[in-house]
């Protein structure tokens, strides 16, 4: 009787057997498909503290009753970074669990506010653009619009535009040239002479620096101090509990022989820590929205997460006369200085006349 265990039975067997592959490749999109990811994903309470917990996101209005109703919520909401990346990582298995690098997103929108925990999410995708990638033949690029709903009602949650390369399962024949190299800049950056840092975190501290900088050659413009070493956590168990299913994030046999030699932070972790250290110098209201979003290298075990802002505008008009409406620019980058991600954001910022 053979012995399926004995060492080197077991390993000629995995040698001939067939591997059940997960995910689509390049060539199974199609630009008008709509997929319905299966399953949906009730948000709970549990699932919204830790990610708040664990990515720095300490806004008392999404923690307490009374901090909620002060803001005008029945009671503490979901997190839009939450939701935010829960949606994205139902949307895993069916797009990019492949693999390939998640170029950017864009135009992520909140219809329905707030969101409240036992929301039962349902996600759907439409595949808006198929190309071919001219410096990685192995590789296509797909953009999709992904809507998160409320199963029960129908109400969009959240919504946004994401793009990747997504590995084909044959490589096609290009010229290999790529994008053009950028010309060299003899002369370097051109940064402002002055950087100005608003004196606190309300509306007006925002609107009194920028008027500041108006006046010189200058920009609003500062660093947050705190920071956020990537543990397994962070890395494996916060995207495993929004159903993100990359092998990216969890898979350290798999990831050895990649680009980053291991496993890699999930973006919207990046992301999310990067907003926690700003949302704690500032007086947040309400979250509007997000676009141009890249990542632009690998985060993994070990590397800390830090923030930087960068603010190009504030607007007194608000959905509450308690806040104005401000434009940020954040920057996540690392211990080594280098950027890891970036992203505009535009919030609601709680007034301190009212």
């Amino acid at each position: 009787m053979t012995d399926w265990t004995d060492p080197d039975t077991f390993a000629q067997a995995l040698e001939q057997v067939e591997t059940k592959e997960k995910g689509n490749c390049f060539e199974d999109f199609e630009e008008g498909d709509v997929i319905e990811h299966d399953p949906g994903l009730t948000l709970t309470q549990f699932g919204n503290e830790g990610w708040m917990s664990q990515t720095l996101n300490h806004d008392p209005a999404y923690w307490r009753a009374d901090a909620a109703e002060e803001r005008g919520f029945d009671e503490p909401p979901v997190h839009p970074d939450y939701l935010t990346a829960a949606t994205l990582g139902i949307t895993v298995e069916d797009l990019s669990e492949k693999g390939g690098y998640f170029l950017g997103r864009t135009d992520v929108r909140f219809p329905t506010s707030p969101v409240y925990t036992g929301t039962e999410l349902h996600v759907e995708s439409e595949v808006v653009n198929c190309a071919t990638s001219s410096s990685r033949p192995e590789y296509g690029i797909v953009s999709w619009r992904t809507r998160g709903k409320d199963a029960e009602t129908g109400d969009v949650l959240c919504s946004y535009e994401r793009t990747n390369m997504i590995p084909r399962r044959e490589p096609v024949a290009t010229d290999g040239s790529g994008a053009a190299a950028a010309e060299d800049d003899e002369d370097g950056p051109e940064l402002p002479e002055e950087f100005v840092a608003p004196e606190g975190g309300y509306f007006e501290d925002f609107v009194e620096a920028l008027e500041a900088a108006d006046d010189e050659n200058a920009a609003v413009a500062y660093r947050h101090e705190r920071g956020r070493t990537q543990d397994d956590v962070t890395v494996a168990s916060l995207p495993l509990a929004t159903l993100n299913t990359a092998k990216q994030h969890h898979n350290v046999d798999v990831m050895s022989d990649s680009p980053s030699g291991s496993i890699v932070t999930y973006g919207d972790v990046t992301r999310s820590t990067a907003l926690g250290h700003a949302r704690s110098d500032e007086e947040t209201w309400r979250e509007v929205g997000f676009d141009d979003e890249s990542f632009h290298t690998f985060v993994a075990v070990g590397d800390t997460v830090y923030a930087f802002t960068r603010v190009i505008e504030a607007d007194d008009d608000a959905s509450s006369d308690e806040a104005g409406t401000v434009t940020f620019e954040h920057i996540a980058f690392n211990q080594d200085d280098e950027p890891v991600y970036s992203g505009t954001r535009t919030a609601e910022i709680r007034k301190r006349s009212n």
